[in-house]
């Protein structure tokens, strides 16, 4: 089947079998590493990726469904010589630990904030539970959604 998708602003168009994931698409069709495989359930948030703006997981997403579609990375968000001021808060404030989830959660906060310029705390807690962080105890993640959010609102 033809996959036509804009990836970090960039028009790609591949065959693909019906049955490939828009995780396997991205990582092994595109070779775009950033996006990670871990549940193959889409439970754990390590693969998500933001389809026209708004989070999904890409291991429980067929690449067939994202075609037509808008898709970000956290390749196309920034890069090490210019991050994104979400990711340069994730590296300021201690939001990653061993770096596997840390893709997920920068997608996820920018969804969130994309939705909610100003979350409350709480708002915070409840959109970013649904990622799992293996290793950070989540304060630190929490203290850069934070960041961002005080950076925003001067």
């Amino acid at each position: 089947m033809n996959v036509n998708v804009t990836i970090n602003d960039k028009a790609e168009q591949r065959d693909v079998e019906p049955s490939v994931t828009l995780l396997e698409f991205v990582r092994d069709v595109l070779g775009l590493k950033g996006t990670k495989e871990y549940c193959h359930s889409g439970v754990c948030g390590a693969c998500t990726v933001l389809m026209d703006g708004n989070a999904i997981s890409a291991c429980s997403t067929l690449a067939v469904q994202a075609d037509g579609h808008d898709l970000l990375t956290v390749e196309g968000l920034g890069t090490p010589d210019d991050m994104h001021p979400i990711q340069q808060a994730f590296v300021d404030n201690f939001g990653l630990q061993c770096g596997y989830c840390t893709p997920g959660m920068v997608l996820l906060t920018k969804s969130l904030l994309d939705e909610n310029p100003q979350p409350t705390r709480e708002e915070i807690i409840r959109y970013m539970g649904s990622n799992i962080c293996r290793c950070t105890g989540y304060a630190g993640i929490l203290a850069s959604v934070e960041a961002v959010v005080a950076q925003r609102g001067k």
